[in-house]
């Protein structure tokens, strides 16, 4: 970046005594008849594929579409949290290098992404949870990923405002903690990566809805859009939940269902937790914001849906494992909730990588995990791109691994059985 363009104190003082007035971060940009790379999704995934495309490999004539403004997806609609304390091969290598690049991504951006590296704590309540969190950590270490594991003593000391009473309903026996996990402000992860990516020539259109594809054989050559064809020397789904819809128009089914994620944030109150904690009986998480507000979520909700409102039961649920961890809970007023779009994967893993259609590639799947994999995702996307050959942290992701029997259930939940 030029100098000019750069944020700094610098250049905050010299525009306010100036009384120089702000550029856009981007330009809005009109779609041009082609281009070598279209990125279908403009949410954190697209804008951050796009951005190594440019950064690392050169490849600057890049379009991402956006059916509605940037960052409008699953980007600005999570909890924030970002970590690295996955036991699979090939999930811990993936995650820690998502986590490494979150570590320096203001300075590489700049822009600052509001990194929190306040610690993880994931809570085991029973022995056998203990014993699989032992597991987890020494997997972590051997990786060179940083880990702790806590008895209930230490977790007692890092967290006494927790329900540890003889008569709660779940007794912590301990849990594992992870000192650099943390969040990150979701919003300006969309746009650091989309400023970063317009100043480095990518085309950022908005309100472009693709309605089709142009293909020549299995070849995908573009797409058809809301504001007219677009020519593609390579094209990319980056749509998150709605990645079956673009794949019907081409005939072919993913074995994807589409679920509504809540989250949840209550009224402010002073700073008293510290960190993110996991609750080990129920999938529920919580952090506190730095506006004061305890930001929170679970479980999916049980039924398809394509909605980003929340629903009624699933309050309660949350509301539920809310209080069992931490009574004081009970006192405060929940300002209001959202949701966001979840593509489930039979195993819980995503798909990345290319697909049976030439010049076709696909990002898709990620169920709970995509905020936290956004740099790593577009890192190893921008490589498979330019490269036209998986990066080697995405071989155990294509999506022909149940065709060959090799799922990726890093959840250990089973896979639901999936028929053509």
């Amino acid at each position: 970046m030029s100098e000019l363009s750069r944020y700094s104190a610098w250049s905050i003082a010299r525009r306010g005594l100036s009384g120089a007035r702000w550029r856009r971060a981007w330009r809005a940009a009109e779609p041009r008849k082609s281009y070598d790379v279209v990125i279908i999704g403009g949410g954190g995934h697209g804008l951050a594929t796009a951005y190594y495309l440019a950064a690392n490999h050169g490849i600057t004539n890049v379009a991402v579409l956006e059916r509605g403004y940037l960052g409008s997806g699953n980007v600005g609609r999570n909890t924030t949290l970002v970590r690295s304390n996955y036991q699979l091969p090939g999930n811990t290598e993936f995650f820690e290098h998502s986590l490494k690049l979150w570590e320096g991504l203001s300075h590489e951006l700049n822009y600052n992404v509001m990194l929190s590296q306040r610690g993880q704590l994931v809570l085991a309540h029973g022995p056998g949870q203990f014993d699989v969190l032992a597991r987890k950590g020494n997997t972590m270490r051997l990786n060179g990923i940083d880990a702790e594991l806590l008895e209930r003593e230490d977790v007692q000391r890092l967290v006494p405002f927790l329900d540890y009473s003889s008569h709660c309903r779940f007794p912590i026996y301990g849990g594992l903690f992870q000192p650099r996990a943390g969040t990150v402000r979701h919003d300006a992860v969309a746009w650091g990566y989309a400023r970063a990516a317009d100043h480095l020539g990518v085309d950022l259109i908005e309100n472009c809805e693709v309605t089709g594809f142009v293909r020549d054989g299995d070849r995908v050559t573009g797409v058809e859009t809301s504001r007219g064809v677009i020519n593609a020397g390579r094209t990319v789904l980056s749509v998150a939940g709605h990645s079956s819809h673009l794949t019907r128009l081409l005939n072919w089914r993913l074995p994807i269902e589409s679920h509504l994620l809540q989250a949840f944030v209550t009224e402010s109150i002073k700073p008293f937790l510290d960190h993110v904690i996991s609750f080990g009986a129920d999938l529920y998480y919580i952090s506190q914001s730095d506006r004061g507000g305890m930001v929170f979520g679970g479980h999916i909700d049980g039924f398809n849906s394509y909605t980003q409102r929340g629903q009624l039961p699933k309050v309660q649920t949350v509301a539920e494992c809310a209080i069992a961890l931490m009574p004081g809970m009970s006192r405060l007023r929940v300002l209001r909730h959202w949701g966001g779009i979840q593509d489930m994967t039979p195993d819980g893993s995503p798909f990345m990588g290319r697909t049976p259609f030439r010049d076709l590639y696909l990002n898709a799947g990620w169920c709970y995990q995509g905020f936290k994999a956004t740099p790593a995702t577009g890192w190893c996307m921008a490589h498979t791109i330019a490269h036209e050959e998986e990066h080697p942290l995405i071989r155990h992701l294509g999506v022909d691994r149940f065709e060959r029997g090799n799922g990726h259930d890093e959840y250990g939940l089973g896979l639901w059985t999936y028929k053509q």
